[in-house]
């Protein structure tokens, strides 16, 4: 079987920076495991598995557009810390959900990248957009989707929709399955 849209693809990945080091790999025990052609991956990669089998072992490079994109200054705001409602104490580095706009319905995920007294700086782009990116990878598995995969457009792990309901709590381990 080769990869190909909608089959259910697991692979070991070590990912490196532009000065080789390494800042994101699979666990020996735990591959990386998504659906392909539902942009669950970044897309030069996703570009890049297609038509590969079991066992192939590749080295694919990707520049920022091809990978998280490229860095958006317009990402970036000041906002004072009174947005944090419910929060005693702000950190660089945490993570929120929130919406970047009024007609923003979906959000996005947003980092504190800067706290200046009450002026808190979020950066709304990935931590690794305008980055260029070098993966080695070893395809492990690759299967059909489940009919559950194929509707909820990602990757159910063990345990989520035994019954054929998607428990929130174990669905994909992302605790959403409202897809």
């Amino acid at each position: 079987m080769q990869i190909s849209h909608h089959k259910v693809v697991s692979f070991q990945f070590s990912l490196s920076n532009d000065s080789g080091e390494v800042i994101d790999a699979s666990e020996a025990d735990k591959p990386l495991v998504y659906l392909h052609g539902e942009e669950n991956i970044v897309p030069g990669l996703e570009l890049a598995l297609e038509g590969k089998h079991v066992g192939d072992k590749l080295k694919v490079s990707l520049d920022a557009a091809d990978a998280y994109g490229e860095h958006d200054p317009e990402m970036i705001e000041v906002v004072s810390a009174e947005m944090f409602e419910g929060i005693d104490h702000l950190e660089v580095d945490m993570e929120f959900h929130a919406a970047m706009a009024d007609n923003d319905e979906e959000g996005q995920t947003v980092r504190i990248t800067k706290i200046d007294g009450d002026n808190v700086t979020i950066d709304g782009n990935h931590p690794l957009a305008g980055m260029h990116l070098d993966f080695d990878i070893t395809i492990e598995d690759i299967r059909e989707a489940t009919e559950e995969e194929l509707e909820h457009g990602h990757v159910h792990g063990a345990g989520c929709c035994g019954d054929g309901e998607c428990e929130e709590e174990e669905c994909c381990g992302e605790g959403n399955c409202s897809n």
